[in-house]
């Protein structure tokens, strides 16, 4: 069949699906309740459901009563058991596969199931989804004329126990589509290879004379992955190799500290940038609108969403609400169960609310990644935006970054010390940090009283990393490519003691 019909095919087919998410953006609430429902009725003969009575469970509000907000500490010794050959605990259908996620807050391992149900019906249904909206934003896209260039992660997957265990992404290559795998470069043989070095040569290798018209994967790695393209071959931009590129899906950090960096490769006026939100835990939300930085909450993929106010997150006035009571523009937790068997889970990201008809949201950050110890409650967003102007001021361009707390000694005042990596310097370094001080200001009221008058806090410090500095931690702590990545903000010292050592 001729490429532009299997284009044309292709895209009507998809686009099917747009009728069930119109329906879900009408009916929300209801479509939360019946899905947990289902999911109730689906366990209630589980170990987990036998101990909290789920068969007698016919409301929210007897659910939330029953069943506590829970950690993966909390989960983990069921999972473990799962891991071991036991069946039937958590959920109603056989799991043998685990993604196997580090965190990044501390290195154990962990292991979060990835049932038949959650494969089909949440993290395949979401790639179809995003094609579909795409596709339905964009009636004169050639996708399917060429194929998606792809960067997961490096790590294969791994036998325990008749269980199988690795990336996310190695478990969805393992299980791909036939459709999905013929769209795709490159080859799942080096899209599961572990060293990321050699992979890195290898992708370049056999993509480079593809017909490349999309790519996906994680900003900071596919940045890497594409300006080794360029050196390869001696071009400038990326559109000399694939000149039918059209898209980038991409996801796990935040898009702003590397946009004019794609914007110079790939100068191509109409290229499109669509974000997605998705984790080892479930696929949650998809941008739906070109040009847009917010995402549309995906409410049919078998998740049931609940949210903590961060204002009483983790205190004893902490309060755990349903989707029909969030309100615009409030950081909150998110907690969700899952047709994986995850109940009431704390998964550790903060999002909030940009429209509530239809419900999007933009990612903040996470529970455990924010400076709050002089009470600026600074998060990941903010510290993203900041660097996005200073370098757009500047005309820099970053790499990475990390920020720590300067605790106070004596009477010294406190301050926020940056690490930051450069791909090119600043030529007046004290203007950066005086745009990025004054950014973090405007977005963040508490940062701003902290800094007034230097009450509290000092200016910002700001170090110039050396070349490969992060690349090099990453190395050295076997977390090369994927979505691993050094937390960008802690209330700790640890990861910028860590880098002054390398």
């Amino acid at each position: 069949m001729p490429l532009p019909i299997i284009n044309s095919v292709a895209s009507w087919i998809l686009k099917k699906r747009i009728h069930q998410i119109e329906l879900f953006q009408k009916y929300p609430n209801e479509v939360q309740e019946e899905l947990l429902l289902n999911l109730l009725r689906s366990a209630e003969n589980t170990t987990v459901g036998k101990n909290y009575e789920f068969e007698s469970i016919r409301s929210y509000d007897t659910f939330a009563e029953r069943l506590p907000v829970a950690t993966y500490e909390d989960l983990e010794p069921m999972i473990e058991q799962t891991r071991k050959g036991e069946q039937n605990i958590f959920w109603n259908t056989p799991i043998k596969w685990f993604a196997k996620s580090s965190g990044t807050t501390n290195a154990k391992s962990k292991f979060i199931p990835v049932s038949s149900e959650s494969l089909e019906n949440c993290h395949y249904k979401a790639a179809k989804d995003l094609l579909c909206l795409y596709l339905n934003n964009n009636e004169d896209s050639q996708l399917f004329t060429g194929k998606s260039l792809r960067l997961g992660g490096s790590k294969q997957l791994y036998e325990d126990n008749n269980s199988f265990f690795g990336d996310l992404s190695a478990i969805l290559i393992e299980n791909m589509p036939m459709w999905a795998e013929f769209s795709s470069t490159p080859s799942n043989r080096v899209s599961l290879m572990s060293d990321w070095e050699v992979k890195l040569k290898a992708i370049v290798s056999e993509t480079r004379l593809e017909n490349v018209t999309s790519f996906a994967g994680v900003p900071s790695w596919m940045l890497v992955l594409l300006n080794k393209v360029l050196e390869e071959t001696g071009r400038d931009a990326l559109t000399d190799i694939w000149p039918n590129a059209e898209v980038y899906f991409h996801g796990g950090v935040s898009f702003d500290p590397y946009r004019e960096q794609y914007k110079k490769i790939i100068p191509k006026s109409d290229f499109q940038y669509y974000e997605i939100y998705n984790a080892s835990e479930g696929f949650f939300a998809i941008q739906d609108l070109n040009h847009s930085n917010d995402l549309l909450l995906m409410l049919d993929y078998g998740i049931f969403y609940e949210f903590i106010p961060m204002e009483t997150y983790g205190t004893p006035e902490q309060k755990v609400i349903r989707l029909s009571e969030v309100e615009l523009d409030k950081n909150y937790a998110l907690i969700i169960t899952t047709n994986s068997g995850l109940w009431r889970y704390q998964i550790g990201d903060t999002i909030r609310f940009t429209s509530l008809k239809p419900y999007r949201i933009r990612v903040t950050g996470r529970t455990k990644h924010h400076i709050n110890v002089f009470g600026e409650e600074l998060i990941i967003e903010n510290s993203d935006n900041a660097i996005a102007k200073a370098c757009s001021i500047t005309r820099t361009e970053v790499i990475d970054y990390t920020v720590a707390p300067v605790f106070m000694q004596g009477k010294e005042k406190g301050a926020h010390e940056w690490i930051i990596e450069f791909r090119k310097q600043p030529d007046d370094m004290a203007l950066f940090n005086k745009v990025l001080d004054e950014t973090l200001q405007s977005l963040n009221s508490d940062y701003e009283a902290k800094r007034y008058n230097n009450m509290t806090l000092n200016a910002p410090v700001v170090n110039i990393a050396r070349e490969n500095l992060f690349y090099d931690w990453l190395k050295y702590h076997d977390k090369l490519g994927g979505q691993h990545k050094i937390p960008r903000l802690s209330n700790e010292r640890h990861y910028v003691e860590q880098l002054k050592q390398l």
